[in-house]
């Protein structure tokens, strides 16, 4: 499906992943009693935090995120985009891993997991990742990126 002035939007896939995203997030609650935010399993699984969940159990979530995408990219002709070099991604990701932090949580706690619980918390962080994303389109446009 294409949408009229943007070509390489796929909004299918999108909603295909929002589905699996919420499923998971759901089936991490209802069967193990948790939040599936990615960064406070993170900490638990590197021992950067405490936690309620076993490391050996955080682990196998994190290990499972990538085979995931392996998983996909081998049973169909998805490629993972290239968006930048991988010294950038590493600065990049160690900046997203202190923001979430700081912030108590990442998207998928606060957007996904927090938001549906109503937490007053998740929706002003996540309306503050909304509103930095468009910042940073605007930013990028204006620049020429």
């Amino acid at each position: 499906m294409m949408l009229p002035g943007f070509p390489d939007a796929q909004p299918l896939h999108g909603l295909a992943g929002g589905v699996l995203i919420g499923l998971a997030a759901a089936l991490m609650l209802l069967g193990a009693g948790r939040i599936a935010g990615v960064s406070g399993i993170l900490a638990r699984g590197t021992g950067i935090a405490p936690g309620d969940m076993e490391m050996s159990s955080a682990w196998g979530f994190l290990v499972g995120l990538p085979l995931g995408a392996l998983l996909i990219a081998l049973t169909t002709r998805w490629e993972p985009a290239d968006f930048a070099a991988w010294p950038v991604l590493v600065v990049a990701g160690a900046l997203v891993g202190f923001g979430t932090r700081m912030g108590s949580g990442c998207t998928s706690g606060h957007g996904v997991c927090g938001v549906s619980r109503l937490s007053q918390r998740s929706i002003v962080a996540t309306l503050s990742f909304i509103a930095a994303g468009i910042v940073t389109v605007f930013i990028q446009s204006m620049i020429g990126g």
